[in-house]
């Protein structure tokens, strides 16, 4: 298996848990108050918007040759970061 493959099916994992994470925190903003739901609502959709950012830069990087992969990894890198901080910060607001 290559580097690229390698990284690609890491990323894919962490997108796997991600999702049950993005699962989870829908779950519970249907079972919340109406004026919470609102804003558990704008928190999901921020969290949907970076979790489709990180597939879009995944996907280019799986399109990418095996020459040019690694240019594109700091994108990948920086939308999981996004990504996993926007989950963070959604469930803080969630325990709160």
């Amino acid at each position: 298996m290559s580097k690229k493959e390698a990284y690609k099916q890491k990323i894919e994992a962490e997108l796997e848990l991600a999702q049950a994470k993005l699962g989870k925190l829908k779950a519970q903003a249907k079972s919340s108050s109406a004026g919470a739901r609102i804003n558990y609502t704008e928190q999901i959709q921020k969290v949907e918007q970076k979790f489709d950012a990180t597939k879009t830069k995944l996907k280019e990087l799986g399109e990418a040759s095996d020459d040019a992969w690694e240019d594109l990894k700091d994108g990948v890198e920086s939308a999981w970061g996004a990504l996993s901080t926007a989950i963070r910060k959604a469930a803080a607001k969630f325990k709160g």
